[in-house]
């Protein structure tokens, strides 16, 4: 008796799976929908079931496992690719396939230019889910950038280099943006919603995008989860990259790409304050980083602001920076309400913590106008970094510091400590950066700091474990060198002033206190 009803049950689930249905509760075989899954060109037969399935209200395109070969895909509302187990989504290096031109972000300007590899346009309940892989065989466009950007010699303009100059008749770009732009050749990013609401990419591995490899662009509730992405040593393949979007959850990915892992932005420049759409509300947790310029970064597009961002329990092991927040003048935006908690970081070639606003290096100070960029209210904490070459430095405009920073209970090994200049409103509450060379925390051109319980495990001979240039109203209490510390703090700069130490002690210390030459007399208070 058991045995039969374990029969007739078995028979049941086998009926309605998604592997052996079709559009009667929602699924589309793409098999069944004239598709294939031996490497044959089979874009119609998915736009013909996306067409279908859109028709009906809605439903999910169903790749069982093989090899499909596709152009470019564009996801209506209520529209779910499945990709199972074992399924492998190529995409077609024949540029054509990404005709005609659509409307899209494009390194933070809105532009017409070629099709995403799967694109979306004011779509919503989207979704590409499952165990199966998108291969955006990124190589070709790669190459073809490069062909065109750095030219053994003068070449004349290929017609997609045309067709674009056709199609974006009266874009305007800053100065010194000129050299992208007269490029004319422009890869598109593998994924990319633009205008669309409920977004959910989860599940599925990504390798060899030909750009930023999921993009979405003036979107919002956006869940990206369980994802992995992986591109090779390439230019710009940057995995997540949210611009001008609110409500964006992402978690649990697995991130190892050309560029930066994830990277959060608003739009570039006069563009990006023409829209004038923030990204914010954006959570990113659990996620591991391996290769890629930066681990977690805002900018250096932020022209559209960013705001209410939190980084919870991420681990960077291999990445070139950490935490990177980037801009210069001439972005505009501002950049607030950052919260970095339960970070580990390993094997960091550059800086584990960097705000900068000197993207560009090459800009002078200027007024505060809409050209300005501002970031204040930027909180990290409960960090740990090993084998780190900068452990973190701190760069503001003279007409704008970045204001109001805070960094708690942070241990870090490295070989250079961690600088600030030109801030405002520092604090460093229970940091521990051990050095090769040079002081564990110099801040200069700064005020308003407070250093609280700050100390180095190795302090070096030659160099105090603090040091203070034409700093002032800074307050340095409750530290306690626990090793012999040959010099604790050095204060130097003509302009430095109401410099309080209180509640230390010195007692390892030989050389507590160290006053350069040019130091006022009363720029101390005890």
């Amino acid at each position: 008796m058991y045995k039969i009803l374990f029969i007739i049950g078995l028979s049941v689930l086998i009926t309605v799976s998604p592997a052996y249905s079709n559009d009667k509760d929602g699924w589309y075989n793409i098999l069944k929908e004239g598709g294939n899954n031996v490497g044959e060109l089979t874009t119609e037969a998915i736009k013909n079931a996306i067409n279908k399935a859109s028709e009906a209200g809605g439903g999910t395109i169903y790749f069982p496992a093989g090899e499909y070969l596709t152009g470019a895909i564009e996801l209506k509302s209520n529209i779910t690719l499945h990709l199972d187990a074992g399924a492998v989504l190529k995409f077609s290096t024949d540029f054509d396939h990404y005709l005609p031109f659509v409307k899209l972000r494009w390194e933070g300007t809105v532009m017409n230019s070629f099709s995403p590899l799967i694109y979306g346009y004011e779509a919503e309940n989207i979704a590409i889910v499952g165990r199966g892989k998108i291969d955006g065989q990124g190589e070709a466009w790669w190459k073809e950038m490069y062909r065109v950007k750095y030219p053994k010699e003068e070449l004349p303009l290929n017609r997609y280099q045309k067709m674009w100059d056709e199609q974006n008749p009266d874009l305007e770009t800053a100065d010194y943006y000129q050299g992208t732009m007269k490029i004319k050749f422009f890869r598109p990013p593998l994924i990319q919603p633009f205008k669309c609401k409920n977004i959910r990419i989860e599940g599925i591995t990504i390798v060899n995008s030909p750009f930023w490899t999921i993009n979405p662009a003036f979107s919002e509730n956006i869940t990206i989860t369980g994802v992995t992405i992986l591109n090779p040593p390439s230019p710009n393949t940057d995995g997540i990259n949210p611009t001008s979007c609110k409500n964006v959850r992402i978690s649990d990915c697995h991130i190892s790409v050309g560029d930066d892992c994830i990277t959060i932005k608003s739009g570039r420049d006069m563009d990006g304050r023409k829209y004038a759409t923030p990204t914010e509300n954006v959570t990113i947790t659990n996620c591991t980083m391996l290769s890629g310029h930066g681990g977690v970064v805002i900018g250096s597009e932020v022209s559209g602001d960013i705001k209410k961002v939190t980084i919870t329990n991420c681990v960077f092991d291999g990445t070139k920076r950490g935490i990177r927040l980037k801009s210069a003048r001439g972005r505009g935006g501002t950049v607030e309400e950052i919260r970095v908690s339960n970070v580990v970081m390993k094997n960091i070639g550059d800086q584990a913590i960097v705000l900068d606003l000197f993207y560009d290096p090459n800009t002078e100070e200027e007024p505060v106008t809409e050209r300005t960029p501002t970031f204040r209210n930027i909180h990290i904490s409960n960090v740990t970094g090993s084998n780190v070459n900068v452990a973190g430095h701190v760069k503001g405009i003279t007409e704008m510091p970045i204001d109001n920073l805070t960094f708690t209970n942070i241990n870090m090994e490295a070989k250079k400590g961690f600088s600030v200049h030109t801030a405002t409103n520092v604090e460093f509450h229970n940091v521990e950066i051990s050095t090769e060379e040079g002081p564990s925390f110099k801040i200069e051109e700064s005020e308003n700091i407070i250093l609280n319980n700050v100390k180095s495990r190795k302090p070096l001979e030659n160099s105090p474990v603090v040091e203070l240039v034409n700093v002032s109203n800074i307050l340095i209490h409750n530290n306690f060198p626990m090793v012999e510390t040959p010099n604790f703090l050095k204060v130097g700069g003509a302009n430095s002033s109401k410099i309080i130490i209180k509640n230390n002690y010195f007692q390892n210390s030989k050389n507590p206190i160290i006053k350069g030459n040019d130091l006022r007399k009363d720029a101390i208070q005890k």
